[in-house]
């Protein structure tokens, strides 16, 4: 099982979120906590290689994996995320 880390960043990307995405990301973490064993998990390519994105409806967290930890180093809606 692994840990799940927010940065400092994506603290304050969930405290921006509308309370029925911050429900659902409850779950996602939850999901997250099972590493490796994540379905829906997508690697990312190009700038953001390393990372892997997992979605909740509309909205994207993007994040790492640091032996048995899972950081989340971004979240936010699926227009601008990858920017």
């Amino acid at each position: 099982m692994a840990s799940v880390i927010l940065t400092q960043e994506a603290k304050k990307q969930v405290d921006a979120l509308p309370l029925p995405i911050r429900r659902r990301l409850l779950d996602v973490y939850a999901r997250l906590a099972l590493w490796p064993a994540v379905s829906g998990a997508k690697p990312l390519r190009h700038g953001l290689s390393g990372s892997y994105r997992i979605r909740t409806g509309d909205y994207r967290i993007i994040f790492r994996i640091d032996k048995d930890r899972v950081i989340i180093w971004r979240i936010g809606y699926r227009g601008g995320i990858y920017d």
